[in-house]
């Protein structure tokens, strides 16, 4: 490997090193060109540009592989929990069963809510979508905990912030949920796993047993496990570039849930259900829909196949194909949408227009199935998301402040007027 790239402008050259990472990826460092030359380079939605080295995530789209901290993904989601490589991620090695152990209970001591954020929550309307309501509960914490604000904060102060969030999202996740039902509120129920006691927080009736299925548990245990993180995407970049300004973790955090939300980069399996109820309305041809989609003049695409980063298979998809059909025979829903996503997938793994150009189902047309059999409204799924996700962006904020990154500042091309004179109003 070469240890400099040269690059020519006009008729002066410049070195720049080349530096290469653990699994041998190749990268141009430019960050002291424009000190040199007073030349940039432009990437428009920095799709060849590293902002970072990081140790958390490693994800190689052409080859289908997903690791984190060198771990498989599908030996975690096979015999980890989700606490355990919420604890991976964020600290870089698997936990001991002593580290575990008072890892979990620190999370179970802090379920709990303020109780005046139920009056937060009952200022807003009914139909407030719920990521709104997330990201508006979690910046509120710095209000509950103004210490969590201070950027030099000891490595135990952090640790307390880092152990609120992932106790209390969970808990801010249901109550948003009841709210917007204008059910009563259930409390955590620290008995139970992380994941049980999330699904008896949205789902339990007072007054009436609740018992979590176990299949239902360990299907959202594997989901929250397959999104815990994800390399360099929207929301986790967002999430380093407010930290960077040594905002805390709680308003980075929010900022990530509000960058999710977006449509393009969360709402991936809440378009498969839209995609699935749409072609019901419609009669429920799925072959019909399947030659729209291989017809390049209709614009119709089909949602949750293929994806922007993974070239072959999804392998997230692989794992959670299984729990999709292990949830779907034991809650045995009937429910014309789920007929429909089986017999697209079954037409799409057996067709050969999908197969030559590799569009199989990902990770977010399963998780749509999962989160539509277990009764999660549509308008949840991408809370669900960032549930799985929010390790990630934890792990990713406390790397960027342990390696003291620099402030967030890209540079841009302007191609607006040049200088021009004022002209007094009465004269224009």
């Amino acid at each position: 490997m070469p240890n400099s790239a040269e690059i020519k402008i006009d008729d002066k050259s410049y070195q720049l090193p080349v530096i290469e990472g653990s699994e041998h990826e190749i990268a141009v460092d430019i960050s002291k060109l424009r000190g040199q030359s007073g030349v940039i380079t432009l990437d428009p939605g920095y799709k060849n540009t590293g902002s970072t080295t990081s140790a958390v995530t490693f994800l190689d789209g052409e080859k289908g592989i997903l690791r984190y901290r060198g771990y498989s993904i599908e030996e975690l989601a096979e015999k980890s929990d989700f606490l355990e490589v919420t604890y991976l991620l964020i600290y870089g090695e698997l936990p001991t069963r002593e580290a575990y152990d008072k890892f979990v209970n620190d999370v179970k001591i802090h379920t709990m809510l303020h109780e005046d954020i139920k009056g937060i929550l009952e200022g807003f309307p009914s139909n407030a979508h719920p990521m709104g309501v997330l990201s508006s509960l979690v910046c509120s914490l710095t209000a509950f905990y103004p210490e969590s604000l201070d950027p030099n904060r000891s490595s135990q102060g952090v640790y307390l912030s880092i152990i609120r969030i992932l106790a209390k999202l969970p808990t801010m996740a249901a109550w948003a949920h009841k709210n917007e039902l204008g059910h009563p509120f259930n409390y955590p129920d620290n008995s139970l796993s992380y994941c049980s006691n999330f699904i008896k927080m949205m789902f339990a009736v007072p007054a009436a047993k609740y018992e979590v299925d176990p299949i239902v548990s360990d299907a959202l245990n594997k989901l929250l496990i397959l999104h815990a993180d994800h390399e360099q995407n929207c929301s986790t970049s967002t999430v380093r570039i407010v930290g960077s300004a040594q905002a805390s973790l709680y308003a980075s955090i929010s900022a990530g849930i509000n960058a999710l939300w977006g449509p393009l980069h969360g709402g991936a399996n809440q378009a498969v259900i839209e995609m699935l109820e749409n072609i019901r309305a419609d009669g429920g041809d799925t072959k019909k829909y399947l030659n729209k989609a291989k017809d390049k003049e209709d614009p119709f695409r089909l949602m949750g196949f293929g994806h922007r980063v993974y070239k072959n298979f999804d392998p997230r998809a692989r794992i959670i194909k299984k729990a999709a059909d292990q949830v779907l025979e034991k809650l045995g829903v009937d429910d014309p949408v789920l007929e429909i996503a089986k017999g697209l997938e079954e037409a799409a793994l057996h067709d050969e227009y999908f197969i030559e150009r590799k569009l199989y189902p990902n990770v977010d047309f399963y998780s749509g199935i999962i989160y539509r059999a277990m009764g999660i409204p549509t308008d949840m799924f991408t809370v669900m998301f960032a549930l799985g996700r929010l390790p990630g962006w934890i792990a990713q904020w406390k790397e960027m402040r342990e390696n003291r990154e620099p402030i967030g500042r890209p540079r841009q091309i302007y191609t607006g007027e040049n200088e021009r004179d004022y002209v007094p109003l009465d004269q224009r």
